[in-house]
């Protein structure tokens, strides 16, 4: 029996491993696993080029848990190892045996993938003592045994094993007892071997018989050892590809919409497949979907340094071996492997999604909603990808108009609809005013005006909508969006025709009607209210109330951007307008002046405070202008047409509206 020192430059070494080496405990069976399947395909290339000799036979990975023994076994079928080869890659800690045998066989050895060394070291974060009992392929090879407690000290010596290959037995640690149970084993395995490229048998599959579970003879094999991503698109139906997909999430409901099948064999090697699911709102609720995996074996489902942020809204799996097994994030934000990667996949994106517009926009058309949102975050996150995206970002109309193709559309690219109202929606100092809305219903009346006149009207609801109008204003000289609702439709897309006010009212007669109005308008904390005159035209409602579009917008962005919280907490402003060129604001107007009102503000001031105040004022105005309740009506009309009459509100004007049919 040999005993030595393991080559390490500290005696301090194990420490080390145990603590700093992994973020995760659990990461320890990944290793051991690896290095099985690394033996076993070892193995399979020295056998196609005629160096390992005669039948393979058995070459699944097995793990076995003891519990009386409190250990835990990897077992494999592969190469196995000699003492001498024991003593070169396990005693001497982080000497690479699967760098050295791929520089060998680097035309045939594509899929090894572990590393012996520090790999194989991590067993010693969950256990009191690791036992090595390998028998070498090689002809006349002597099994040995290796053993050591977790310190720089080992014993190794030879011993007696029926079958070639390498068993690791770990005797755990009473700290992590976890690692016995066949629950936490199991879900280890089907996390990061699912894909594994050869066979894991965990125990014996079980099924339920007569009430209970009983355990059968099969095997349980954890891995699909062909994935999808691994086989050629050629071989592959779409029906392969939604199974792969629900393989892969199998609590997801939803069919994906779409998939790109990745296939890259240089400047870096990358297969994978990532699937476009239905993204309607909330950012961070589908994110950590797109699994990372380095020659089928799990690395991790959290990319955002690997691929671009808005990509991680994708789901599915991405496998390089240029990726390492175990990294940190500043290195691969630094890795230049890794930014190819990514640059690689957005490039794939683009040019997929760019192809679908393309070849049917129809289809593409129907799938927009859905992966709208993903489109709107790349645009924002990554100029390149903009710069792909702008021919095939899509604007829905609320109502179809003309396109290129002389056919009545809902979608248009931003280019084509430029075309579509630059005749109509251009004001007169030349800039293109886009309109749109982001409720149809609550701005069905700006909405109808708008129409009235020709223009069009876009339906921009999504969570992303206001940065994207931002990001494209900045873009397009002379190009505005503006909210269908910020202003009368006559201010929104001035031109050199617009209404006159058919009455020169005097400033004394909009202070009394505007006092008249100032006692109607609601209290919420939370907004104001500026009232101003302008001249719409008479078919138009007599109050309407519009809200000024950057304001609004700066409230909406505030919600997603940092550092805009200051615009957050600022009340809704909203301007209230009164037509003067309606008929009931004319009628209005005639009724009241303003000395009479100051005089009755004055005095019931002085009488009432408070509400009581207020109520005076609201009654006194009302018997001055003659119209009694339906001064208040007004008002009501215009919440309603904004959607802010709500609750008892509401009803009042439902009442009231019945008695002023009466």
């Amino acid at each position: 029996m040999a005993k030595g020192n393991i080559g390490v430059t500290s005696n301090n070494i194990f420490p080390v491993i145990k603590k700093f080496l992994y973020s995760d405990h659990e990461i320890f069976l990944r290793e051991l696993i690896s290095n099985a399947v690394d033996a076993t395909q070892k193995l399979k290339t020295l056998s196609s080029v005629g160096e390992a000799k005669g039948d393979l036979g058995d070459l699944r990975v097995r793990v076995v848990i003891d519990k009386a023994k409190k250990t835990l076994t990897v077992q494999d079928h592969g190469i196995g190892m000699t003492a001498e080869e024991v003593d070169k890659y396990i005693n001497q800690i982080a000497f690479s045996g699967a760098e050295e045998f791929v520089n060998k066989y680097k035309d045939k050895a594509e899929a090894i993938i572990g590393h012996f060394g520090l790999g194989f070291y991590s067993a010693f974060m969950v256990s009191d003592k690791v036992e090595i009992f390998s028998l070498s392929y090689q002809d006349d090879a002597k099994a040995v045994h290796w053993s050591c407690a977790g310190d720089p000290e080992y014993t190794m010596e030879d011993t007696i094993k029926a079958d070639r290959g390498t068993d690791i037995v770990l005797h755990i640690n009473s700290e992590f007892e976890q690692y016995l149970e066949d629950a936490t084993i199991e879900g280890l395995l089907k996390k990061y071997c699912k894909f594994l490229p050869v066979e894991i048998a965990f125990g014996k599959k079980k099924e339920w018989k007569d009430g209970k579970e009983v355990e059968l003879d099969e095997e349980n094999i954890i891995n699909n050892i062909n994935p999808a991503w691994t086989r050629k698109p050629a071989d592959l139906k779409d029906e392969d590809y939604t199974n792969f997909y629900h393989e892969l999430y199998p609590m997801q409901m939803d069919e994906p919409l779409f998939h790109i099948h990745l296939n890259v064999d240089y400047p870096f090697h990358l297969t994978g497949i990532l699937y476009f699911p239905r993204i309607k709102n909330n950012l961070d609720i589908h994110r950590n979907k797109i699994q990372l995996y380095c020659n089928q074996v799990f690395v991790t489902d959290e990319v955002e340094n690997i691929v671009p942020e808005y990509l991680t809204l994708l789901h599915g799996v991405i496998d390089s071996p240029d990726i390492p097994l175990n990294v940190s994030r500043s290195y691969l934000q630094s890795d230049n492997n890794v930014k190819k990667i990514s640059s690689h996949i957005t490039k794939k994106v683009a040019d997929k999604l760019a192809e679908m517009y393309k070849t049917d926009k129809a289809d593409f058309e129907k799938k927009w909603d859905d992966i709208k949102l993903f489109i709107q975050f790349g645009m924002l996150s990554d100029e390149k990808f903009y710069e792909r995206a702008i021919g095939f970002a899509l604007f829905k109309s609320l109502t179809p108009v003309p396109s290129p193709e002389g056919e009545g559309r809902l979608y248009h690219t931003l280019e084509e609809y430029k075309e579509v109202i630059k005749d109509k929606q251009t004001d007169k100092d030349g800039n293109l005013i886009v309109l749109y809305t982001q409720d149809a219903d609550a701005n069905y009346t700006y909405i109808e005006r708008a129409k009235a006149k020709g223009y069009d009207v876009l339906l921009m609801d999504g969570e992303l909508d206001v940065h994207a109008i931002s990001q494209l204003e900045q873009k397009n000289e002379k190009m505005r969006f503006v909210r269908v609702d910020s202003d009368i439709i006559e201010n929104i897309i001035k031109k050199d025709d617009n209404h006159n006010d058919n009455h020169n009212y005097s400033e004394e007669q909009k202070e009394g009607v505007r006092k008249a109005f100032e006692a109607l308008i609601p209290t919420e904390k939370k907004m104001s209210y500026y009232i101003n005159f302008e001249p719409a035209t008479a078919d138009a409602l007599p109050i309407f109330l519009t809200q000024n579009e950057f304001m609004r917008r700066m409230k909406e962005m505030s919600a997603h951007q940092q550092g805009m919280s200051f615009y957050g907490q600022m009340p809704d402003q909203y301007n209230l307008v009164i037509n003067t060129n309606h008929p009931r604001i004319q009628e209005l107007f005639d009724a009241m002046t303003s000395e009479e009102v100051e005089e009755v503000v004055e005095k019931k001031g002085d009488e009432a405070k408070g509400e009581e105040a207020k109520e005076t004022v609201k009654k006194t105005v009302y018997t001055l202008s003659g119209k009694d309740e339906r001064l208040h009506q007004l008002m009501d009309i215009a919440l309603l047409a904004s959607g802010q009459l709500k609750g008892e509100a509401l009803a009042k004007f439902v009442n009231r509206s019945v008695e002023l049919l009466g």
